[in-house]
């Protein structure tokens, strides 16, 4: 399903991880899959409040928890630099979407990175 937000598909995910030869592109682009799975989500669910769009976020979350072991086994980690510009973008999906009153803690509770 193609993403029909313009501000999300206009949107370079994760640039800062592309950018800096550290993270594996083959790694962060399943992250950019990630987010792009979660606009989907959003676009096909239409959640109306906050409460909804975190249930969204969190299952989200948990694919990047699972990520981890990826970037571990390609001799990278979701560290300061990764976890700054996934929650950026997490906050740039939910505010593309309308919830820019939302807590970045809270778009990615449940991490453990």
């Amino acid at each position: 399903m193609p993403i029909t937000n313009q501000q999300v598909a206009g949107h370079a995910l994760l640039r800062p991880l592309y950018a800096d030869s550290y993270f594996p592109d083959h790694v962060v682009d399943r992250g950019r899959a990630i987010l792009l799975r979660l606009c989907e989500r959003i676009e096909a669910e239409r959640p109306s409040e906050l409460a909804a769009l975190y249930v969204l976020t969190r299952a989200a979350t948990e694919e990047f928890n699972l990520l981890e072991a990826e970037f571990e086994a390609a001799g990278s980690e979701i560290e300061t630099v990764a976890r700054e510009a996934i929650a950026e973008d997490f906050w740039a999906v939910a505010s593309a979407y309308g919830f820019a009153d939302a807590d970045v803690e809270e778009l990615i509770g449940g991490r453990d990175w």
